[in-house]
């Protein structure tokens, strides 16, 4: 990786990865609290909050956000609410990183989940919850652009568990560091994050999933501080990598589709297999 991924993401993982291996859990929320406050300031990061009201400190959420880059989890780290985030399984086998994802429970998401995975899944879910630890999970499961669909994972958590769906509104991370598309980190960048009120898990119809992306993603666009777009031609197609296209964007949906209908593109397997029901982090 490049040195700024090290830095930024390495660089202190060896002491919250300590931490979490010998269990100091309140020392480590507040190592890692710490540490986002320190990156961000290293950053000349100007992050502008709001909707702290919406946030009881004493109640533990599935916290659905907006996904633009690995910088996302140090606005989140700013939230008072211990935390642990949900996590794709090849970022568990990336050198600093995947130390720390390791070593302090965070829950492992694999894109191709079998019975035991899944069992594995809620059993961590579960854990974090009865640890007092709040849940972050990035509904897209991909940094591509906010025109990326949610999936259906984080809501079916919070209904099984009983837990309220908190959500969050990032935009402005990918301008700071647009990992993997770029190297190059930019200092004195704006993020916005806004905090929604929370939603009970009785609310949770079969409507409101969709009814709560349209919602994000409205705040999102209207914004001052800019989004990421997903542009195919410039980023790539991304073939064999899971994700779908919201249809609010039907332009861009219809592209994709076109593409992954033609010859020679590689279909992958999440494509043609039917939907399994613990399928959606």
């Amino acid at each position: 990786m490049a040195l700024a991924s090290r830095v930024l993401v390495g660089g202190g993982s060896v002491l919250l990865s300590l931490l979490g291996r010998i269990g100091l859990h309140g020392a480590l929320h507040a190592a890692e609290r710490t540490w986002a406050r320190t990156t961000a300031s290293a950053l000349d990061l100007e992050l502008e909050i709001t909707g702290l009201a919406n946030v009881d400190p004493e109640q533990r959420y599935v916290i659905v956000a907006l996904h633009e880059g690995l910088i996302d989890p140090i606005a989140l780290l700013h939230l008072p609410l211990p935390l642990r985030f949900a996590a794709r399984d090849e970022l568990f086998d990336w050198h600093a990183l995947g130390r720390y994802l390791r070593a302090t429970r965070q829950v492992r998401v694999d894109e191709r989940p079998d019975v035991v995975s899944l069992r594995r899944l809620y059993h961590d879910v579960a854990a974090a919850f009865d640890d007092g630890d709040s849940l972050v999970v990035f509904a897209q499961g991909s940094v591509l652009g906010i025109e990326v669909a949610f999936r259906p994972g984080a809501f079916r958590i919070a209904r099984q568990l009983g837990r309220p769906v908190l959500p969050v509104v990032l935009a402005g991370s990918h301008l700071v560091w647009e990992h993997p598309f770029s190297p190059r980190v930019r200092l004195g960048r704006q993020i916005k994050m806004s905090i929604l009120p929370a939603i009970p898990s009785a609310g949770l119809d079969a409507a409101a999933p969709r009814r709560i992306e349209r919602t994000m993603k409205r705040l999102a666009l209207v914004g001052s501080t800019p989004v990421r777009r997903f542009v195919p031609e410039r980023d790539g197609w991304w073939d064999g990598y899971r994700f779908d296209i919201d249809p609010d964007f039907p332009d861009l949906a219809d592209r994709v589709a076109a593409h992954r209908a033609a010859p020679g593109v590689v279909e992958t397997a999440w494509q043609t297999r039917p939907s399994h029901p613990g399928d959606g982090l």
